[in-house]
């Protein structure tokens, strides 16, 4: 007969549908548990022992901490008592830049890289990750900061196109450009202004395409990093296109030049 007493696990950590976790406890149960965080949004200015504990923590694990005022927490909050802390869900773990290099050795093709420059719009991301996978991208990489993350919106709009596009999340974008350039990793940066014309630009190499945030575009150190600054040929009355859609007309020519180099 067993007199051994039943061992107590942990009851799993509840999520609204959008991925937020609301409360002291209950973001401090997820950080304990390793659930996989994109953002934490503490209360501006409090001096909480425990908000403190949290913010302490999640720096610990590489999570973002972000502070917010009252009214963007009551704005977040679906139980209206969050008591200070709301914390983002991820849908599914970031990956190492080295990891999408990586999957490109491994099919034997040169790197296809989409880099979004703090792209806060969720259903921006979420529509460029969609179009990354039609593409055959091997990865996309976003800045940690100012930018949307993996959340469940951004899923829903990618239409499940995030369970298969490996997505990595890094400190600085302007040193990530330097560092794939390092690999011989070609460089394209998009702009109105920009000195090549999206048909005159070789995407058949490796390549990286960097597409802005969806008000400013490309931030200065960003677009010095860049090897050529391209522009799509615009011939109607609005000069620009959505983040989204600019990175669709990139990706696709990128296509269209590989399989016509391969066939």
């Amino acid at each position: 007969m067993n007199n051994r007493p039943p061992v107590r696990r942990s009851a799993p950590v509840e999520t609204e549908n959008d991925g937020i976790i609301e409360g002291r406890n209950a973001v401090i149960e997820a950080l304990r548990a390793g659930v996989s965080i994109d953002k934490i949004y503490l209360l501006k200015g409090e001096r909480d022992a425990a908000l403190g504990h949290i913010a302490s923590s999640a720096r610990e694990k590489g999570i973002v901490v972000v502070d917010a005022d009252r009214r963007k927490l009551d704005t977040m909050s679906r139980t209206h008592s969050h008591q200070g802390v709301i914390a983002q869900a991820a849908v599914r773990e970031y990956v190492q830049v080295e990891d999408i290099l990586n999957i490109a050795r491994e099919r034997g093709e040169p790197p296809l890289i989409l880099v979004c420059d703090e792209l806060s719009d969720p259903h921006n991301l979420g529509a460029v990750i969609r179009t990354a996978d039609a593409a055959g991208a091997h990865g996309v990489i976003i800045p940690k900061r100012r930018s949307a993350g993996l959340t469940a919106v951004v899923a829903k709009t990618s239409a499940g196109a995030v369970a298969h596009v490996p997505v990595a999340r890094v400190p600085n974008l302007p040193s990530l450009l330097k560092q794939l350039k390092e690999e011989g990793i070609w460089v394209f940066g998009t702009a109105a202004e920009g000195t090549t014309s999206l048909y005159q630009a070789d995407l058949k190499g490796p390549c990286a395409i960097v597409i802005g945030s969806e008000g400013a575009g490309m931030s200065r150190l960003v677009a010095e990093n860049c090897d050529f600054m391209v522009s799509i040929p615009m011939f109607g009355k609005i000069n620009s296109l959505n983040a989204s859609a600019a990175a669709a007309v990139l990706l696709y020519e990128a296509v269209r030049q590989r399989v016509g180099r391969s066939s």
